[in-house]
Order: structure tokens, then C-alpha cells, then sequence
């Protein structure tokens, strides 16, 4: 093998490594210190291992991946549990606030919910008050900001987001207007349409879990 030719494997082995070591860092940072933002972990984990190469910054599928990993390996008990308690939440609040035809979105829906995590909502209607209004009437109090959500790969447009906690969870409802039903917005992981779950979905989801669960147990108890 040619002297360039070697040096060049070498440097690509490198940069995988890193690769690798950045995403591990961040998922560490992001499950530990309930950093959300997937940029901002990346480039905080890499100057932690003091990596300056900017190919060495993972795709956020790797971190999301390695989020996985980490909870294999250190959370196996109680990530498991944190993600139930949540998406048993989301049934509730979307039996709750059904009228808004709500979809499940993000980490408890895709199963890396840990205790930093919110269960975030997608509500719809084109009256951006009628759900700030809706909860003020049964009691909720809530926080309003605005969220930024990408419709294309070249179009961003801004959506109000109300917060708010029932039972020490944090909710986090996005209001959208009702023919955004119809094509969600891109997920910041993949830049394709965003993965949503009607009701009847997540429904389904925990009576998997509940079967999971047992055959779980089942196994454990019979070894």
C-alpha cells in the first residue's frame, strides 16, 4: 500500500472515531443534563474531548443512536419505567384535549424519553387562542412561547407552544392550524416529515409495552 494511501485510511479511522466519541459524549450530556438541543450537544461534547475537526461532528441520527445505546447500557430499569409514566400521561391529556384532534411527537413517542423529557403534543386549530383558552377555563395555568418549525427544507414558520405540568410532568403543546394535519413538520433529525401518533396509536403503543413487560418478567422469573 502506497505511503499517501495509508495515511489517508489512518485519517478516515480517525475521523470515525471521533465520530463516535462526540456522539457518546452528547448523548451522555443530553440523557445526564437534559440538554435538548442536538447542535448544541455536539459542539459541547466536542470541545470537551477537545475535537476541533468539524467532520468529526456526528449526523444527529448517530446521537439520537447513541441516546439508545447509552440507555441500554446504564439506564435499563428505570428509562423503561420514565418513558411508560409518559406516554400513559399522553393518553390522558389527548383523551383530555381530543377536540384538538392531538398527536403524540418526540422522544416519548419514539421511546428515548428519560426524566429530563416533556411530553409534547401536536394541537390543531385555527384559532391560535382556542386551546390557551380551553385549558385557562379548566384550571391549567400555562407559560406561552413561540416555537420555530421547518415546512420545507427552505421555509421555517413560527408556531405558539403553551407549557405546562400535571402531576410534576412537563407538557409541551404545539399549536398548529388544522391542514397541518395534513403534512407534519420536518424532524430535526432526519429533515423528513415529522413522525406523529393519533390517540388510538399511542393506545396501542402501551398495550405493547404491557406485553413486552410481562414477557419480561415471564423470562426472568423462569430461568
Amino acid at each position: 500500500m502506497a505511503r499517501g494511501e495509508h495515511h489517508r485510511i489512518h485519517a478516515q479511522d480517525r475521523v470515525q472515531r471521533n465520530r463516535l466519541r462526540v456522539a457518546q459524549e452528547a448523548a451522555r450530556l443530553m440523557s445526564e443534563h437534559g440538554i435538548r438541543d442536538f447542535h448544541h450537544a455536539k459542539l459541547k461534547a466536542a470541545e470537551r474531548l477537545g475535537i476541533h475537526d468539524t467532520q468529526a461532528l456526528p449526523r444527529n441520527d448517530e446521537i439520537e443512536q447513541a441516546i439508545r445505546e447509552h440507555q441500554r447500557l446504564f439506564h435499563p430499569d428505570s428509562q423503561p419505567q420514565l418513558l411508560r409514566e409518559r406516554r400513559e400521561a399522553a393518553v390522558e391529556a389527548m383523551r383530555f384535549l381530543r377536540a384538538y384532534e392531538p398527536r403524540l411527537v418526540g422522544t416519548v413517542l419514539d421511546g428515548t424519553a428519560d426524566a429530563h423529557s416533556a411530553v409534547c403534543l401536536h394541537v390543531f386549530s385555527d384559532d391560535p387562542d382556542a386551546v390557551s383558552l380551553f385549558l385557562h377555563e379548566h384550571g391549567v395555568p400555562v407559560e406561552m412561547q413561540t416555537r420555530r418549525l421547518r415546512t420545507s427544507r427552505d421555509e421555517q414558520t413560527e408556531y405558539p407552544v403553551l407549557l405546562f405540568a400535571a402531576d410534576t410532568l412537563p407538557f409541551d403543546l404545539t399549536v398548529l392550524p388544522r391542514d397541518a394535519l395534513r403534512q407534519a413538520p420536518l424532524d430535526r433529525i432526519d429533515e423528513k416529515p415529522m413522525r406523529r401518533a393519533s390517540l388510538s396509536m399511542v393506545e396501542t403503543l402501551l398495550a405493547e409495552d404491557e406485553i413486552d413487560d410481562f414477557e419480561s418478567k415471564l423470562a426472568t422469573a423462569l430461568r
